[in-house]
């Protein structure tokens, strides 16, 4: 895959977002909002909430498949080669949770600390490519290990912290469901796709019924999918990630952005009464999350739990951290869940997420150009 491809994926986003926004503040803003929230495509859904629990549920199924591989078989496969990004990982949830509820300590926003701990995979890889000559190419993995963990980390939130109340009679028959496809794999040994795509179908429907996030379900769905590798050397878990990746980068999570960004900026909103959301989720992604991940890996490496990458200094990590506060897609499908009694905050934390995201992307461009200065040239030489 090119440079370009890899870029690309970014860029729709980017697109995306600044198309959303355009409209919103357009005389367009009324007729895009009957789109795709006031007109019923199927049954109770409209489109807004097809994007939001169907669409996405087939992007958490890539996103399952791509945890499932990297532990199976990747950077997450054996503790010497996950320790490192996992440990990171943990350190870029913990501390921006920390900051954001230290910010809104006995506030209504503080639910939203799910907001502040996400990385977007597809952003910041994107991001990572364009400053690809500039960034030690040898740490793409590690950015993308750590984020895969902190998705899996965002999604057990999801679980945790957003769902619904539980209707029990349809999560035991989604529970059925996932054991009947389990039992496809481990027991009959069905090796076609079609199967465990038509019963994901009905563990999304019951999965949504039972007030768990239905999301959820595309994770549920990647674990039970055969991952032994046929005489090829393929899976059908390879082969099914290798045909989502363009339908969830180059149309899923674009249209996502493209629904979930329509943010009206007008000076009617209360910032003033939102000051402790807005200033938890920048200070929590922008600062939290880089921070978390060095000192976190720093420290890690000091007790001889982790092994720093032999072909890594500590300025080139910490410059693929600050990449870590693109947040995004996944902060904002959280701020969707977190603040969905309130319009107005949604739009708030939306346009903090995309303030912190951008925030990120420039810090990283200042400390790139600053890379080779005199004060660059000292602190490497005091971290090593």
């Amino acid at each position: 895959m090119s440079q370009n491809q890899r870029c690309l994926p970014g860029l729709l986003l980017i697109c995306a977002t600044a198309i959303s926004i355009l409209i919103a503040n357009s005389n367009l803003s009324e007729i895009y909002i009957n789109i795709f929230h006031h007109t019923n495509l199927i049954g109770n859904f409209n489109l807004h909430m097809i994007i939001n629990d169907f669409m996405m549920a087939i992007f958490f199924l890539y996103v399952g498949l791509e945890i499932k591989k990297e532990i199976l078989e990747g950077s997450l496969s054996s503790f010497r080669k996950a320790s490192f990004p996992v440990i990171a990982s943990l350190g870029g949830v913990i501390v921006p949770a920390i900051i954001f509820m230290v910010i809104n300590k006995n506030t209504e926003y503080l639910p939203g600390v799910g907001v502040a701990i996400s990385t977007d995979i597809a952003f910041a890889i994107g991001i990572f490519m364009i400053f690809k000559s500039r960034l030690n190419s040898n740490l793409k993995i590690f950015l993308l290990s750590l984020a895969v963990v902190d998705d899996l980390i965002s999604i057990l939130a999801i679980v945790f912290l957003y769902s619904a109340k539980i209707n029990l009679k349809a999560l035991i028959i989604s529970s059925i469901i996932l054991l009947v496809l389990l039992g496809l794999n481990k027991i009959l040994n069905i090796r076609k796709i079609g199967p465990y795509l038509f019963g994901g179908l009905f563990l999304w429907y019951f999965t949504y019924k039972s007030g768990i996030h239905a999301t959820i379900s595309g994770v549920l769905l990647a674990v039970v999918i055969p991952s032994s590798k046929d005489k090829n050397g393929e899976s059908i878990s390879d082969i099914l990630e290798h045909k989502l990746t363009k339908l969830c980068n180059l149309i899923i999570l674009p249209l996502f952005a493209f629904a979930n960004t329509s943010i009206a900026i007008s000076f009617s909103s209360n910032v003033a009464d939102a000051s402790n959301l807005i200033m938890g989720i920048i200070c929590g992604l922008v600062i939290g999350k880089p921070l978390g991940v060095v000192s976190f890996s720093f420290i890690a490496t000091k007790l001889h739990i982790a092994e720093k990458p032999e072909t890594a200094s500590w300025i080139s990590i910490i410059e693929v951290a600050l990449l870590t506060g693109i947040g995004f897609t996944m902060s904002i499908f959280v701020s969707e869940l977190a603040f969905a009694y309130d319009e107005n905050v949604i739009n708030l934390a939306k346009l903090s997420i995309l303030t912190a995201s951008m925030a990120s992307i420039i810090v990283t461009q200042m400390a790139l150009y600053l890379k080779h200065s005199r004060v660059a040239a000292k602190i490497k030489y005091i971290v090593g």
